[in-house]
This record gives structure tokens, sequence and C-alpha cells, in this order.
């Protein structure tokens, strides 16, 4: 068997960041002067940044918001932010079996890192700014086994991978839209993941 290596989504999959992202927003608004609903935006996570601005900012200015929402970030984002139940006992299921833990994210890897360290989720890879199809680069890279998300573009990123793809159902997307997506297994959060390991690798090894 080929060494474990299970990758995971960041936002709504290991982490909880809609309170922080929310702040952000807010934050963003009132820099930029452009209103932002925050708790709308924080709905519909998963997406790439740039994609959620221009909902918002003209795109003339989207570039401008990115960088000032990108600045703003640290000191709004990461302290209001909690690990997603489970996520602990995930990581940790994974790192005793001997097998290693990634994170590929849309957010930019910089970010990314401020959440994992102030959570203490110790994860032995990490790739950013990548999304949908773009992950199966990184997974492909560093010989993922599964993909673990909470989006259908996470599914997408593991079927282009050529892995299995696990859902958990605690972010914007059902369990029927992740299972219509291609994933292998959905849990409804990642609370369920240690328990069904044995069985996750198993699919792994099957694919």
């Amino acid at each position: 068997m080929p060494p474990l290596m299970v990758g995971f989504d960041l936002d709504m999959t290991l982490v909880d960041s809609r309170p922080g992202i929310a702040a952000a927003y807010r934050a963003l608004t009132a820099r930029t002067g452009v209103p932002v609903d925050a708790e709308l935006a924080v709905s519909r996570l998963g997406p790439p940044l740039r994609t959620e601005i221009a909902h918002w900012f003209p795109p003339e200015r989207i570039e401008e918001a990115v960088t000032i929402y990108r600045d703003l970030y640290p000191a709004y984002a990461i302290t209001p932010t909690v690990p997603m139940p489970g996520a602990q006992a995930a990581i940790d299921g994974v790192h005793a079996l001997g097998g290693r833990v990634m994170v590929v994210t849309s957010k930019i890897g910089r970010l990314a890192k401020l959440h994992l360290d102030h959570l203490g989720l110790a994860v032995d890879e990490l790739a950013g700014d990548l999304f949908a199809e773009q992950k199966a680069t990184a997974l492909r890279e560093h010989g993922a086994t599964l993909y673990v998300g909470d989006h259908v573009a996470d599914m997408a990123a593991a079927q282009a991978a050529g892995i299995p793809g696990v859902g958990v159902a605690t972010g914007p997307c059902s369990t029927d839209e992740l299972s219509a997506a291609g994933a292998h297994l959905v849990l409804g959060d990642l609370t369920g993941f240690p328990a069904a390991l044995d069985r996750i690798i198993r699919l792994a090894l099957e694919g």
C-alpha cells in the first residue's frame, strides 16, 4: 500500500471560519464604503475570494478589494475562527495510522497557515489558492490517497486527481449534492471520520 496521505479542505471542513470571515467583510465595507452582506457571503464559502468580491465590487475595483481584504484578514478573521467538530480527531486518526495530512484550499497559503497555527491543527503539507480541479495538481503532487471536503468542487478535485472524494455536509452543499458530485462517502461531519477511516482507506485501495 502506498503511504497514506489524506487531503482536507479548510473552510467549513476543518475550520468554521464564518464568524471571522464575516468580521473581515464588515471591516472591508468600513474601509471601502462598498456594502457587502457579510452573512450572505459566508453562507456560500468555497469558491475563490475574487468570485465573492465580484458580487459586490465593480470589475475595476476587484483587485483593490482583494488586496484590502487580505490585509485586514489577519486582524479580524483568525481569532473568531474555531475548529469544526471532529477536526482534531480526524487529523490525529490519520497520524495514528502513520499517515500524513495535507490541506488544499482556495484560501491563499499564508492566511490558511495562520488559521492552522492559531488552532494548533498540525498538518504536514499546505497548498493554497487552488479551487475545484486546480486542487488536483497539489493532490497528485503529494500523492494524496483521498480528499475530504464540504463542497461539490472538492469532489470535482478528487475526481480530477483520480482519488476518492469524501464529503462532509458541514458547508453550503447538502449530502445529496455531494453524492451527486461523485463523493464516495458522505459524513454528517468529521466526528464520524476516525471510525470510518478503515473503510475510507479500503475505498482508496479499491480505486
